[in-house]
């Protein structure tokens, strides 16, 4: 309804006693009824506007509007925006306005953030010009980000040098994920998906108190048929398993597995399982040299495996990866697509443990 048309009602309308309307106009005509809506107009808007929005701002002087030249950064900063950056949330509207959402970021945390990843796997502290040209931006661009993660705690500067290293809050969150994280369930996702891709049977090992611990198994379509259960104790000289826990544990602990095994060798049937601490040396070497243990028909025969390891934030064992099959049907080969796919997989899980190959 317009103010006219809300005039018109309110003059036309009496109340209980027959009073005129207050609103209505002392004269006639058409400058009275412009008075009258003046006065509704000035009654409204005192009524439901805001003082603080009553007095239009004075407009800005001159100078003011006048554009200013831009830094480097500042339009770099542009860029990222018009490109989906900092301004690049998706709308919540229409039919992918969610599954949009989902895809979309704020493009420059990420940008920002390859500054965190350039520290993360530098062993020292850097000046900025090194840090800057590493993660692809100019001194001026990585210096204003840097600026927001030195208040965060996220980035810490040298007072003397002016190098840049990660900050105190950063090793809270790295302490932080570190509690949470469970490296089994981890691998049981990851062995569920490389199960599914490849078809073989595969498993977890872990240290248990009588020695190398299967703790989880899942089989592909077509079994290998290995009487192996949960809780099952590998054998340390014969299983895949048992030489790489050898091979990285400390002795201490797989001292007595193995002496009890060694003095038992000579009943062993097949030929590559070490009999001697010498043949013992040269399999543990082996698996050192191509970081994964292999054996062939050794624990059951036709049955060919694969155990790889993954690794926690101190650079121990935390688990092994298995993965077996019958032979003719198993690639068994070095670099071949059960191996290469199940170091990726221990790969991605040691990362996930905190695990670095390069010392920090």
């Amino acid at each position: 309804m317009t103010i006219e048309e809300m005039y018109s009602t309110m003059v036309n309308r009496r109340d209980p006693s027959g009073a005129l309307n207050p609103f209505a106009p002392a004269a006639s005509g058409a400058a009275s009824r412009s008075i009258a809506i003046h006065r509704l107009s000035s009654t409204l808007i005192d009524a439901f506007m805001p003082k603080s929005a009553r007095t239009a701002p004075s407009a800005p002087p001159l100078a003011a509007t006048v554009a200013q030249p831009l830094a480097d950064a500042d339009l770099d900063d542009i860029n990222e925006a018009g490109e989906g950056g900092e301004s690049g949330e998706s709308s919540e509207s229409g039919d992918e306005g969610g599954e949009e959402k989902q895809r979309s970021g704020i493009q420059s945390i990420e940008v920002g953030f390859r500054l965190l990843e350039v520290l993360t796997n530098e062993p020292r502290a850097m000046m900025l010009r090194d840090l800057a040209q590493r993660a692809g931006m100019s001194p001026a661009k990585a210096h204003r980000y840097l600026v927001s993660f030195l208040r965060l705690g996220m980035v810490a500067q040298d007072p003397l040098s002016g190098r840049y290293e990660l900050g105190g809050f950063a090793l809270q969150l790295g302490l932080a994920r570190l509690a949470r994280v469970d490296g089994v369930k981890l691998a049981r996702i990851a062995l569920t998906e490389l199960r599914d891709a490849l078809d073989i049977t595969v498993g977890i090992a872990v240290w248990g108190n009588q020695g190398p611990t299967v703790v989880h198994w899942l089989e592909s379509t077509h079994p290998a048929k290995a009487s192996l259960k949960l809780g099952d104790v590998m054998p340390m000289l014969s299983s895949a398993t048992g030489l790489l826990f050898a091979a990285y544990l400390p002795r201490s602990k797989t001292a007595p597995m193995i002496e009890r095994e060694l003095g038992s060798a000579q009943h062993f049937s097949y030929g590559s399982t070490p009999r001697t601490a010498e043949e013992l040396e040269r399999a543990l070497a082996e698996v050192r040299e191509h970081g994964a243990a292999r054996v062939e028909g050794m624990l059951l025969p036709t049955i060919h495996a694969f155990c790889t390891p993954v690794f926690d934030a101190s650079g121990e064992l935390a688990l092994g990866l298995i993965a077996l099959g019958h032979e003719g049907a198993f690639d068994i080969g070095w670099n071949g697509a059960v191996d290469m796919a199940l170091r990726a997989c221990a790969d991605k899980l040691s990362y996930e443990l905190g695990y670095s190959p390069v010392e920090r």
